[in-house]
Order: structure tokens, then sequence, then C-alpha cells
């Protein structure tokens, strides 16, 4: 699987077909398969916390969420030219999940949360097969191992927060039977409806960052990864 590599972490150029694709492949191939999103402000992390830089490179998919990346393989020539949301590259397991038979299981988030996601994902898609779902605040973890097992989940969401719900897959993968997980952060609050996204004229253009930054100034600091990151990618060209 061909993939670019900035300051020292991989992302892959797959679009959401080509990943579905791979996917499909590797699931009748009796893989497992994990799916990481990345951008600007998780790479500068990642290059002075060599534990996360091993969980992107050890992932399978290492889906390009943020427009820095598309910019930073401008720069270098590269092939990453279109943005893989978290979210919609969730979106797209669903559907495709709905369209093949396969088993779903929603980890993480609250209760009123998880619960709600849920219904609504089945109200969206009639023939989805959600076979469990469980909140972000179980403390049995083998409880919780045996629960997906039993309910032969096929796709994992984990919707924990990166990097913590990559290191659950990470640590508790071997024990699970499912092919596909997913760490999908703050996507169940959107599938809910407790949270909206970004107006579609700012998806459009990938410009959800500024609309976070407008609604959240707050987030002034951690949006100055972006810069940070395109001028560390320009150095080491």
């Amino acid at each position: 699987m061909q993939k670019e590599n900035f300051l020292g972490v991989n992302v892959s150029n797959l679009s959401y077909s080509e990943i579905l694709l791979s996917l499909k492949e590797r699931m009748d191939q009796n893989l497992k398969s994990t799916i990481i999103a990345v951008n600007p402000e998780k790479i500068i992390t990642a290059n002075n916390d060599p534990q996360l830089m091993n969980l992107i490179n050890n992932s399978t998919y290492q889906i390009p969420d943020g427009v820095g990346i598309l910019l930073a393989s401008k720069l270098v020539n590269g092939n990453v030219n279109s943005r893989v949301t978290g979210v919609d590259m969730m979106e797209h397991l669903l559907r495709f999940s709905a369209e093949n038979g396969y088993r779903v299981f929603l980890y993480g988030a609250k209760e009123k949360v998880v619960s709600e996601a849920k219904r609504k994902i089945e109200l969206n898609y009639p023939t989805i097969s959600i076979v469990g779902y469980a909140n972000g605040y179980v403390k049995d973890n083998d409880a919780l191992v045996n629960q997906i097992n039993e309910a032969q989940a096929d796709i994992l969401f984990v919707a924990m927060g990166s990097p913590k719900q990559e290191l659950w897959i990470r640590d508790h993968m071997n024990q699970l039977n499912a092919k596909v997980y997913q760490g999908v952060g703050g996507s169940f609050d959107v599938f809910s409806g407790y949270v909206k996204r970004a107006p579609a004229v700012f998806r459009k253009f990938g410009l959800e960052w500024l609309y976070r930054l407008l609604s959240q100034p707050s987030r002034l600091k951690r949006q100055l990864a972006l810069p940070k990151f395109l001028i560390k990618v320009l150095l080491k060209r």
C-alpha cells in the first residue's frame, strides 16, 4: 500500500472508495485493519512522542484528516489530493456495513450520546446491523471484550479521543474478533446530533478548522500547529 511520509509520519493516499475496496479484500482474507486520522497537530505531537509515532505508523490506514496534509503533499509534489476525514470515513463505513451485512459495535462517549447515535444511525440506515454498544465509562475491559465478541461484531468504532482510543484498540485487538477498527473521536456526538458539523461550504473547501476557530477562539494555540507543520515540511524538502 503506497503511502507518503511527513516528518516521519505515514499518510495513506487512498480515497474513501479505495479504502473500502481495500478493506473488503482484507476482510475476505480474515485480516484485521485499523484506521487512524492524521492531521498537522497530530504529526507535530508525534515528533515528540515516539509511542504516538509508532501507533500511527503501525496502523493499516492513516487517513489525511486535515487540509494541512493536502497542502504539505502539494509542497513536495506528492499524491495526497483529497481529504478523508474521520467522521466521513465512519459515515462511509456505516453505509458499507449496511450494504454488505457487516455487524457494527459502538464503544465510547456518554451513555446518552452513544445510545442516541445508535438510534439515529439505525434511522438513517434501516438495513444496518448495530449489534451492541457501550459507553466510554466501562471499567471492566475483559467483560467489554467478551460483549463485543459475543455480538460477533465485524466493525468496531471507538470514541474516546485520540490517542486514548487508538491505544485501547492496540491493547485489546488481539483479544477481539472484529476485523475493522476505527478511532472516531467526537463522531458519536455528531451522529447523535448533540454537536453540529461546520456548514457545508466550510467542509467543501476544507475550512472546518476555520469554522471551529471562529466558534471557539480558544483553539488558536492548537491551530498554530498548521503553519509550524508546513514550515517543517518545507525545510525537510
